[in-house]
């Protein structure tokens, strides 16, 4: 029990972790509570195994160390979820007897499902906007919240001279759709749901940038000196102050009319503009609320009824296998169209071999899917009883579905690889897709023209890019003179692309951005790369052992070495240029600096180059082991406070 309580705890910090900090929940809500409830029913029974930072004793943590944390005036903890009517009826039970009453008014009301707010007012203007943080501190994040258009900054109406409100930030539904959108052809990362991008624009660092995102804050609750001692009325005067306060809320005094509201909801909601997760249900009384008081992390007088994930019943046609650029194959399950969340759904991802294992699927079984997250469609269960009695197991492939080769399955992870990693098609386009991407050659071709250079066998490689001539290209379909030329001139410039973004260009698995940047500093060179043994691998910073092993076996390969050969004669930086990213000096050896602000004579990239150019470190929040503040124009008042509060010297751009 001891381990498995532990188990637990570790999962749930890691989720927590996920959607409060990522911004990017793997499992639904559903489950997390789940694996929550399981851990207070083994804690219950182990009080002995009692630990005050068990994730059953606080609230999700979104906090974030490049904003300044402010203490809560009132602790900001969560509600209690549940997912049955019973448990309504078992906390209606017990609100009644804790009050010694026959019966009790509720306000319920929408769930809103974005990212929670706490604003201070005082005479009126607004002058604190909090995350929720760990409940008892959060991120102040006032610069942010006031580019919301929904978001009052002065009160006109008669209020009174200091009162906290708080509520929900969003994103309306379309608006996040043409919002992700532009951040696609922009070649952005795309926000996998309107939760998640809410709460990612509100820790940006610039306002500005806020600004330009279609947020809406809507309020549902005051903590304290309220108007009324009704809730319901409370909500009726906020919406008079000028708080957007959908008229969606109704008093309730049966459970009965609960239901009714909870099962009228579950099926409205697909009708509004922004996304809601459930109802919460609330005594409308504020002084029954502070006779019924907390526990310590949830009000005694509310509770939120979820709603359960969407799902529906479809059958298995097939079982197909992708595979990826690192050679990752992925099982997909191809299904008969069903519609579910207002998409038709045809596809649905098994991950690898343990879940299609852990299902116990068989061919042609039919089974329940539903979105995670409301997002991505799984299955979630096998309907055994409408199985086909000579129906066969699904079974994990053992070879390429593309190029026939063996997979492996490296210790310690859970996909399997193709071992073709020089000949296998969807590897080489996706590798050559990897190659011209933004961050790495910034070549302009697209995915549709990589494929259409393979398929014609121009290009089955990066380097043959740079052998493509005028006459080759301007005979083929969808290329005028112009995209030819463009083609041919972006080409060229690549050639200047600094020798660390060629290193990740080259798609050395497990090399990023930041592992690709440190190898280049401390091997200099393509050469010294080529021929540095695992210890001196091992020894650059942030490099591993997995790293480092997946190097070598990078130039074990004789085509790899025989890739970077004909890139070095093609033109490309195999090596760090003087003016690049490698030390001219160790002035800053190893000082941690963090910049904001706007500046005069560089740009914000240009200062940042020449802190690593001199050994520094370019660092994204203050903590006292930072060593350097660069202040510029502009620059966000609370970095300048908590620099000052941690004793961080302050130097200007000169």
């Amino acid at each position: 029990m001891k381990e498995r309580i532990t188990e637990l705890r570790t999962i749930l910090h890691q989720h927590n972790h996920n959607y409060y900090v990522k911004h990017r929940p793997i499992i639904s809500d559903q489950e997390f509570d789940a694996l929550l409830r399981e851990l207070e029913d083994l804690e219950a029974q182990h009080p002995e195994l009692f630990d005050p930072n068990s994730p059953t004793q606080r609230v999700g943590n979104d906090i974030d160390l490049s904003f300044t944390q402010e203490k809560h005036t009132y602790p900001m903890l969560s509600l209690a979820n549940t997912y049955s009517f019973e448990e309504i009826q078992d906390f209606d039970t017990r609100v009644k007897k804790a009050l010694g009453v026959d019966s009790v008014l509720y306000t319920c009301e929408l769930k809103y499902d974005g990212a929670a707010i706490s604003l201070q007012y005082e005479n009126g203007a607004l002058q604190r906007a909090l995350t929720r943080g760990d409940g008892t501190v959060g991120d102040n994040i006032t610069a942010n919240v006031k580019t919301i258009q929904t978001i009052p900054l002065h009160i006109q109406a008669d209020c009174p001279d200091f009162f906290e409100i708080r509520g929900e930030i969003c994103m309306p539904r379309d608006k996040f759709d043409a919002f992700n959108i532009e951040r696609e052809k922009r070649g952005e990362q795309k926000f996998a749901n309107p939760r998640n991008a809410a709460a990612g624009s509100l820790k940006l660092h610039n306002s500005k940038v806020t600004a330009q995102r279609p947020l809406v804050g809507f309020m549902y609750h005051i903590p304290a000196y309220q108007p009324n001692d009704s809730h319901f009325k409370n909500l009726a005067i906020a919406r008079e102050w000028g708080f957007n306060i959908p008229e969606h809320a109704v008093l309730c005094r049966s459970l009965e009319e609960i239901n009714e509201y909870i099962q009228a909801w579950d099926t409205k909601r697909k009708s509004l503009t922004y996304d809601i997760d459930g109802i919460v249900i609330k005594v409308d009384s504020i002084a029954q609320q502070q006779d019924l008081g907390f526990t310590a992390k949830t009000p005694r007088w509310a509770i939120a009824y979820k709603f359960k994930a969407e799902q529906a019943h479809t059958r298995v046609q097939s079982v197909t296998y992708q595979v990826g650029r690192t050679g990752t194959v992925t099982p997909v399950a191809n299904l008969e169209p069903v519609l579910l969340a207002g998409t038709t759904v045809k596809r649905a991802t098994l991950h690898n071999a343990d879940v299609i294992a852990e299902l116990d699927l068989h061919e042609h079984d039919y089974v329940l899917i539903e979105k995670g997250g409301e997002i991505i469609p799984k299955i979630v269960q096998v309907d055994v009883e409408k199985r086909e009695p000579q129906a066969h197991k699904v079974k994990f492939i053992s070879h390429c579905p593309k190029c026939g080769s063996p997979l492996e399955r490296l210790p310690g992870e859970a996909a399997y690889y193709c071992t073709n990693q020089t000949n296998c098609p969807p590897q080489i386009k996706g590798k050559i897709e990897h190659f011209v991407s933004r961050k790495a050659m910034n070549i302009g071709l697209a995915e549709a023209t990589i494929s259409q250079l393979y398929s014609v066998g121009l290009i089955e490689n990066p380097a043959d890019l740079f052998s493509l001539t005028y006459e080759q290209l301007i005979q083929l379909e969808r290329f005028g003179e112009k995209s030819v030329q463009n083609l041919l001139q972006s080409i060229e410039d690549s050639k200047h692309i600094p020798f660390a973004r060629v290193l990740y260009a080259l798609g050395i698995r497990y090399v990023g951005e930041t592992g690709a940047k440190k190898l280049a500093q401390a091997c200099r060179s393509i050469s010294v790369l080529q021929q540095a043994s695992l210890q001196q691998l091992e020894a650059v910073d942030e490099i591993g052992e997995k790293i480092a092993a997946s190097i070598k076996m990078y130039f074990r390969n004789e085509q790899n070495c025989m890739l970077v050969d004909r890139l070095r004669k093609a033109g490309v930086q195999m090596e760090v240029a003087d003016d690049e990213v490698a030390l001219q000096s160790n002035t800053l050896d190893d000082k941690k600096i963090i910049i904001s602000g706007t500046f005069e004579q560089h740009s914000r990239d240009e200062i940042k180059e020449l802190i690593e150019k001199h050994g520094g470190k370019n660092v994204s929040s203050i903590s006292k082991n930072t060593d350097f503040l660069l202040a510029g124009e502009g620059i966000g008042p609370s970095k300048l406070a908590k620099a000052e509060k941690l004793s961080v010297p302050i130097i200007s751009e000169e």
